[in-house]
Formats: C-alpha cells, sequence, structure tokens
C-alpha cells in the first residue's frame, strides 16, 4: 500500500462528510439518515459504488433540494469524493464506507427515494452472477431500501450487463421501463443531467456507447 494511500485514509477518518467503521454513528443511521445526519426532510438519492463521488457530487451540485449519499468500499476512491464535496461546501452529501451487501444494515425499508448503479463491474463470468449489482438478490435489496415509486437509475458500458439486467428486469416486470442500448444517440440523455465520469469520458472517446435504463422496483 502507497503512502498517499495511507494518507487519504487517514484523512477520510477526520472527515464528517465520510462515514465508517468504527465513526461515532456508523451503524447508527438506518431510518435516521435525515434526522442525525442532513437534519433536514429532503428527498435521499443513493449511488451504489459511487467510486470517486463523480455522479453523486454532480448530482448535488445540481440539487440542493436533495440529500445525496455515495457508497463504496475503497477509502482512497471516496477521499476524491469528499474532498470535493469540502472544496465546494456542499452540505448534502455523504459518504458511506461499505460492501454493497451491507446495504440494509444502513438504510431502513423505504428510506431511499431513488439509487444510482453508475458504471458497475460487469462480473462477465457465470461464476460471479450473484455478484453482479443487477442480480436478483440485489435487486431484491433496493426494492427494499427504496420507497414505492423510487426509480432506480443504471449506466454502463457494458454491452453484456446491460443484456443481462435487462433480461432481469423484464422477467420480474418492473414498472416504468425505459432503456437505450446507445444514450447519446437516444431521446433519454435528459435522464442522466449531463454528468459524464472520467471513465464514461474515456469510454465515449474510444467509441464504446454507453448503456441506459431505468425503472421501478416497487
Amino acid at each position: 500500500m502507497g503512502r498517499s494511500k495511507l494518507e487519504k485514509f487517514n484523512v477520510i477518518a477526520e472527515r464528517e462528510n465520510v462515514l465508517q467503521a468504527g465513526d461515532e454513528l456508523y451503524g447508527q443511521l438506518a431510518g435516521k439518515w435525515n434526522d442525525l445526519f442532513f437534519e433536514n426532510n429532503n428527498p435521499i438519492v443513493l449511488e451504489v459504488g459511487c467510486g470517486r463521488g463523480e455522479y453523486t457530487i454532480g448530482m448535488a451540485r445540481l440539487h440542493p433540494e436533495k440529500n445525496f449519499i455515495g457508497t463504496d468500499i475503497k477509502g482512497a476512491r471516496i477521499w476524491k469524493g469528499s474532498s470535493m464535496a469540502i472544496e465546494e461546501e456542499l452540505d448534502n452529501v455523504a459518504f458511506l464506507r461499505i460492501f454493497i451487501e451491507q446495504m440494509e444494515e444502513h438504510f431502513a425499508a423505504q428510506e431511499v427515494d431513488e439509487i444510482w448503479i453508475t458504471f458497475p463491474d460487469p462480473r462477465p463470468k457465470d461464476r460471479d452472477i450473484k455478484r453482479r449489482l443487477t442480480s436478483p438478490r440485489f435487486l431484491d435489496m433496493y426494492s427494499r431500501i427504496v420507497k414505492p415509486g423510487g426509480i432506480i437509475h443504471l449506466k454502463t458500458d457494458n454491452l453484456g450487463l446491460y443484456e443481462y439486467t435487462l433480461e432481469m428486469l423484464q422477467e420480474r416486470k418492473v414498472k416504468d421501463l425505459i432503456h437505450t442500448p446507445d444514450l447519446y444517440n437516444s431521446d433519454l440523455q435528459e435522464h442522466t443531467m449531463g454528468i459524464y465520469t472520467t471513465y464514461e469520458k474515456r469510454y465515449l472517446a474510444d467509441g464504446i456507447p454507453i448503456k441506459y435504463m431505468q425503472f421501478k422496483v416497487s
């Protein structure tokens, strides 16, 4: 582990906009995010596997009337997003350092208004199907923590994950499913708010179409 990572871990351990194991409120916020952390009643938008937090930050800039929480296990990545939030004085942003499988330990039933899944690991091998963030076990989890009528979004560069997710959603007969295999040559661009991640820009520069879908599981 390089020194830079250790330094970043030490920094985020002291930040109020990052929650991780060992913090006073860690594991205590399920059902209480708005009361104990944000101190308002604004809608909660969750980014699953937020990486550097570019989407979380981008949405927070555009929507100060909402609360945004980015989740990821990589502390060095969360450092970047939490740094941007501090620099821009965004008080409607939090980062939660957890494995995605732990989500229900930190969010109560129907506490979240909206979920974004942005460029997750596609897990292409058959043995890893259960680890895909759009596999049935994760879809079930999202359906429990999202409010009825809450929207879930997926952005990916991976055609295999897009097709797999589409099949899963059609089998489940989810509500209000819209999708495209080529976001930026479709009429669905407005749904993604013009926010691009670093990796997304690289995919586009390489001529790889971005796939997008949104749906309701409740």
